[in-house]
């Protein structure tokens, strides 16, 4: 398939810049096989049924924005110069990558100072980034990023307006425990006590699993045959207890409906030789239309943008033309899309 199967005209005005408050009264479209339904999140609890399982990520969004300063070396001696660090993703030895801007006169050795005891050391540099060995670890760690850090709202909102402080509120969902995201799992922030109570109430059961949103899931894709593309790497797990409760779901013959595309991806990756089973990891799972399905039975999630392997994933749940109409219908009725905006139940 070519990555133009996947294009669509956005209007600008659609994009949602905050999201709707309460959560849960955001609109949600809802489609199958055959029908469109206009609904709102809120009546989540008319489509699903007792004995549906939910399947949330639980990770957490770090303030991954810092705003540092360097030494740099000029005809006039040491001067102080501004960075911009956005921190990306961390690896096994602790380290972050990172973009930094300006970065091309940044050398390795050098130090970022980002406050009074919280600076990192350049250990390499790459065409990904900046490779950075910050001097604390844990909760020091996390402490200086609450404390310095500034949320990573994706590019399409802060091309129009800057973070601030309500956004360490509204892009944190009500799941969030384990620090590891630069990027919100955004279906999950139409969630609140509130709704939650009243699936528990009816019977809707949920298991937490943790994928870690790396910062290319806003990378475009860049090839014309989508099968060249590849797939950007991110962490997760799916412990034994998740992988029992799903496992047991489906032999009692519930539906297993993944709360956004990265529990999607998560526990397909767990159940790639048929059945789930627990695995951590790191996954590239790249799902477009094509693909076989073995644990999910449906899917909440937003609006994705054109051209996004986001978009490819919906596809291959839903096919590409049933996707086509569902996105030209919620253009046409002014959905809000993107991060912030409304969400809809996709049941094949």
């Amino acid at each position: 398939m070519h990555l133009s199967d996947f294009d669509f005209e956005l209007p600008n005005n659609l994009i949602a810049l905050r999201p709707a408050v309460p959560r849960s009264s955001s609109r949600m479209l809802v489609a199958t096989s055959s029908t469109i339904q206009d609904s709102q999140f809120v009546d989540l609890t008319k489509f699903l049924r007792k004995g549906d399982r939910l399947v949330i990520n639980d990770t957490k969004v770090i303030p991954a924005r810092l705003k540092g300063q360097r030494i740099r070396q000029s005809d006039n001696g040491k001067t102080l110069a501004n960075i911009g660090v956005n921190l990306l993703s961390i690896d096994e030895n602790g380290y972050w990558l990172a973009l930094a801007k300006p970065s091309r006169r940044v050398n390795i050795g050098e130090v970022i100072w980002f406050g009074d005891e919280f600076q990192a050391t350049v250990i390499d540099k790459s065409s990904k980034g900046l490779l950075l060995n910050f001097n604390c670890l844990g909760f020091d760690f996390n402490m200086q990023l609450q404390s310095l850090g500034a949320m990573p709202l994706p590019p399409y909102i802060a091309a129009q307006r800057p973070a601030d402080t309500q956004d360490n509120e509204d892009y944190q969902t009500i799941f969030a425990q384990k620090l590891g995201s630069v990027a919100a799992p955004t279906a999950s922030l139409h969630f609140d006590d509130m709704l939650m109570a009243k699936l528990s109430e009816l019977g809707v059961t949920q298991s937490r699993v943790t994928l870690h949103v790396g910062a290319g899931t806003f990378l475009p894709v860049k090839v014309d045959n989508i099968s060249d593309h590849q797939m950007h790497s991110e962490w997760g797990e799916v412990n034994e207890l998740a992988a029992t409760e799903i496992a047991q779901t489906k032999i009692d013959g519930g539906r297993v409906i993944p709360v956004g595309t990265t529990a999607l991806r998560l526990i397909e990756t767990a159940a790639r030789k048929g059945s789930i089973k627990p695995w951590s990891g790191n996954t590239d799972i790249f799902i477009r239309p094509g693909f076989n399905f073995n644990v999910a039975d449906g899917l909440i999630t937003n609006f994705h943008l054109p051209k996004s392997t986001l978009l490819m994933l919906t596809s291959a749940l839903m096919g590409t033309d049933k996707i086509k109409k569902i996105y030209s219908h919620a253009i046409k009725n002014k959905y809000r899309f993107f991060s912030y905006g409304d969400g809809s139940l996709l049941l094949p």
